[in-house]
């Protein structure tokens, strides 16, 4: 079961975006591309056949996994996530400090 998922909202927890908050748009293995965090600019050659204009590209990449906490709202900062089976055998999220299920 992954710990982080897509749509999740999250909270980077280091590198140049330290603080900033995000919803996670896809996850590529150990990595994510989080919406809004991570941009960098790219040098890009126009491409006329697939109607690509060149230029400066302002574009999101991935951030590792390790460096964004799920956001927990209740507590308003970022949390560790664990996971819990019930007693129907059902693997459900956890926050870890307080214990509240992430998934309803």
């Amino acid at each position: 079961m992954q710990k982080i998922k897509k749509n999740d909202d999250v909270i980077v927890i280091a590198g140049k975006d330290k603080g900033n908050r995000g919803s996670v748009q896809r996850v590529l293995g150990e990595f994510l591309l989080v919406g809004g965090i991570n941009k960098v600019k790219k040098h890009q050659k126009p491409n006329p056949v697939k109607g690509v204009s060149g230029g400066i590209v302002e574009m999101e990449k991935p951030i590792h996994i390790s460096n964004v906490a799920i956001f927990n709202a209740a507590a308003k900062k970022g949390d560790r996530v664990g996971i819990k089976v019930l007693e129907d055998g059902r693997k459900v999220r956890v926050f870890k400090s307080s214990g509240e299920q992430i998934d309803a």
